[in-house]
């Protein structure tokens, strides 16, 4: 794996809002506004949208908040991005840097696939029952990090291919992970960390 050119915190900085989504034949413009947000990143800054790492392209001014990003198919296709229309909520966090305080956990905005959101329970506490896709689930364990729409979560419980996360109300505040449901798909990526030790692993079998 090669060494990640930005990495995130995965808490949250603000939450966007899709203005446009304007495919054409290569790439998709992906337009949102950051009203409130008094980040702004210049042209080739990488920000994490959702959990994906994506270049900006058109700068935000203070007379127009809003970000442009060119999304390739591939994305689209493997990511939730393709599921965004205008209006559509999105978690915000630019990249960190070598001073950065980590609060969350190393994200690197690279989506290894769609959990899918099994059932959402309000009542007492805010918990979140998702199933993850392939073999993600052998990098899930009990009181482990997961990124899910960019948002650092600990995992409250790890049942087969099923995970349980717990939002606090800064988190619902904060996030759009309020507005999920059950059906809902949302980005995961697992602990790197995890991968990485997961790799050396099998690469120490093959020898």
């Amino acid at each position: 794996m090669p060494y990640p050119r930005a990495v995130f915190t995965g808490l949250v900085q603000a939450v966007g809002r899709v203005e446009s989504v304007r495919p054409s034949a290569a790439t998709t413009r992906l337009s949102v506004r950051i009203d409130g947000w008094p980040h702004r990143p210049e042209q080739g800054a990488s920000i994490s949208v959702n959990g994906c790492c994506l270049t900006v392209v058109e700068p935000a001014t203070d007379a127009r908040p809003v970000l442009g990003f060119d999304v390739i198919p591939q994305t689209l296709a493997v990511t939730s991005l393709g599921g965004l229309r205008e209006g559509s909520g999105v978690n915000l966090e630019h990249a960190a840097t070598p001073t950065t305080f980590l609060g969350g956990h190393v994200v690197l905005g690279h989506v290894d696939g769609l959990a899918t959101v099994s059932e959402v329970r309000t009542e007492g506490e805010w918990r979140v029952r998702l199933r993850l896709p392939g073999d993600l689930a052998r990098h899930a364990v009990d009181k482990g990090s997961v990124a899910l729409d960019g948002v650092s979560l600990t995992i409250a419980k790890v049942e087969g291919d099923t995970i349980d996360v717990c939002l606090i109300p800064e988190t619902l505040a904060k996030t759009n992970l309020g507005e999920r449901r059950a059906g809902d798909t949302l980005n995961v990526e697992v602990d790197y960390l995890s991968k990485l030790v997961a790799r050396q692993l099998e690469w120490m079998k093959v020898r």
